[in-house]
């Protein structure tokens, strides 16, 4: 089908895309500085003050919570697809260097203190537009606070002029910030922040970037290798039914096992003895409704904090123990790039156990007993990782029953934690326009949502990364009536293409998915929002209230998938009686 709607990226991110690109293929390393005018010319949405002498401390928070912590000590940033092409680099076994990762993005990075040298393992090209302008953005917003802090004096104690409000108002305007800004870098470094001042008060940041290998093959190939060892811990993915969801490690898992459910006193005493005062007055108020918050979400929440804790491989043991019970397999992409997957066997399932919220109104589930299927659910990858990896399992795995992507977007006309539904999803990787089969309304999802709005009946567009956005490239599809913006039902719905149709996915065209085979749902939380200043993840995070649309997604894709089986048993036993 021919497009109607013409191609609207902006001249400056392909600019932008076109440079580093080019830049990229060279054998030796690349400056980042040389990209600095390039992308504060791309006017970037989540960058907007790029070229200001004041700090974006927006793109400094984003940036910080997105790369590990020993970025401050690095000199290069090495990019590859797996073990094997750093080695052939000369690199070595680069698996023997400390691991490495930051607080906001699964990526799976080593750092070699020594050498001062980073390598990050790849997935797709979308980490590559991922990865380089984050770092740019970093470089240079360290170098802008580099030559304000020159002027700060020598006696000032850092580790305490938090406590003086006066003082502290006074170094907010010394480094041409606000307080707030202020509060919230000093909020994302923690104990760490003074060590980060004075670093990026001792020098200027240089960084320099090398691509090992952007070869299509070695992405297939990396694939490959995360795939074999999900195969090999579950054979039978390879001729059972299987539905696929794309999602996160912990709402699927929790809602199926019942774990934290069944453990409330315990981690009740974790939070007590730890002093989660936060924690423990958010239950309160809960037990008193004086907070209308779910009290199972509360519950997944405080597990996550208690898992965390360093002394916690008891009940780490015994969770692991416990899903084995119900036919929960885990798998820890250990050997690839960072993306984990779970398996669940539907016939070992304990109703009991579960979620209560994951059966209401649907009756008695014994019959899941007779089932065959299972429920692959891997941690949502970013970008075209999401089109390598379903094709991967379609051509690999058993026969696909459903696909459902549950993941981040930003909203243009919502707000942080609103569920969005969108029925057309343009791709900016293949400029295609998928209309897409509506196996979710809002009623699936309202009853389980509490703080935020469902808004069905959207459009969302699929862009090739967070800084690869300005204000009239939003403006366009704003005015399209596109309110959604993420990273991977694009790649994806080209994936789903190719599962049914013997031709790879077009290109520019309007491509309807009505007919597919499988059922097919995509759903949105809201994390940030671009065109309202400050909106955004790097202004702050969802945290504790970002359960609550995740919660309700996953409740509307568990309970989809039990009612699908339900009708594809009857229709199986009517046939055989037949």
């Amino acid at each position: 089908m021919e497009r109607t709607v013409p191609y609207t990226a902006s001249e400056e991110v392909e600019l932008y895309l076109r440079t580093y690109y080019s830049l990229l293929r060279t054998s030796d390393a690349v400056q980042i500085r040389s990209l600095e005018e390039v992308h504060a010319g791309m006017n970037s949405l989540l960058h907007q003050h790029a070229r200001d002498r004041a700090p974006d401390m927006t793109a400094f928070i984003y940036a910080l919570l997105r790369l590990p912590d020993c970025i401050r000590r690095t000199r290069e940033i090495v990019l590859g697809q797996s073990g094997s092409v750093f080695a052939e680099a000369g690199m070595g076994n680069v698996w023997s260097w400390k691991q490495v990762s930051g607080k906001a993005r699964r990526r799976r990075c080593f750092f070699n203190s020594d050498q001062k040298v980073m390598a990050c393992i790849i997935a797709s090209r979308s980490d590559i537009d991922d990865v380089i302008p984050m770092l740019t953005a970093y470089q240079i917003e360290w170098n802008k606070l580099h030559r304000l802090l020159q002027h700060l004096a020598d006696d000032l104690d850092l580790a305490t002029v938090h406590k003086n409000p006066d003082v502290w108002e006074n170094l907010a305007e010394e480094l041409m910030m606000s307080v707030g800004d202020l509060n919230r870098w000093r909020s994302v470094c923690g104990a760490d922040f003074v060590n980060q001042i004075n670093d990026i008060k001792s020098s200027e940041c240089h960084l320099q970037v090398r691509l090992l290998n952007g070869s299509l093959i070695e992405y297939n190939r990396a694939t490959n290798v995360w795939w074999r060892v999900i195969a090999e811990q579950v054979p039978d993915l390879m001729n059972r039914p299987v539905y696929f969801i794309s999602s996160n490690t912990h709402s699927i898992a929790n809602l199926l096992s019942g774990f934290a459910l069944k453990n409330q006193e315990e981690i009740e005493r974790y939070l007590i003895e730890t002093k989660q005062q936060e924690l423990i007055d958010e239950w309160r108020q809960i037990q008193t409704h004086r907070v209308p918050s779910s009290r199972e979400n509360f519950w997944y929440y405080a597990l996550k904090k208690y898992l965390q804790d360093p002394d916690s491989g008891q009940i780490h043991e015994r969770r692991n123990k416990h899903e084995k019970a119900c036919g929960i397999t885990r798998i820890d992409s250990v050997h690839s790039f960072d993306v984990d997957a779970q398996v669940f066997e539907l016939s070992r399932l304990k109703p009991d156990w579960m979620d209560p919220r994951t059966q209401d109104g649907l009756g008695d589930l014994s019959y899941l007993a007779d089932s065959d299927a299972l429920v692959l659910n891997i941690d949502y990858p970013l970008g075209l990782a999401a089109y390598n990896i379903l094709t991967e399992v379609a051509e690999n795995a058993g026969n696909i029953l459903g696909v459902y992507s549950l993941g981040k977007a930003a909203t243009l006309n919502g707000v942080v934690g609103d569920v969005i539904i969108p029925y057309v999803v343009h791709d900016e990787h293949s400029r295609n326009t998928y209309l897409c089969p509506r196996a979710f309304e809002a009623r699936d999802v309202s009853p389980y949502l509490i703080y935020g709005t469902v808004l069905d009946n959207q459009k969302a567009v699929t862009v090739r990364g967070t800084f690869l956005q300005n204000q009239t490239y939003m403006d366009v599809f704003y005015r399209e009536g596109y309110t959604g913006i993420e990273m991977e039902a694009g790649p994806y719905l080209s994936a789903v293409f190719e599962m049914f149709r013997p031709n790879r996915h077009p290109v520019d065209e309007i491509v309807n998915l009505d007919r597919v085979p499988f059922d097919l749902g995509i759903l949105h939380y809201a994390s940030d929002r671009p065109l309202s200043k400050g909106k955004n993840l790097g202004a702050g995070t969802l945290s504790y209230y970002g359960m609550d649309p995740t919660y309700a997604c996953s409740l509307a894709i568990l309970r989809r998938i039990f009612k699908l089986e339900r009708r594809r048993l009857a229709e199986g036993k009517s046939q055989s009686d037949s």
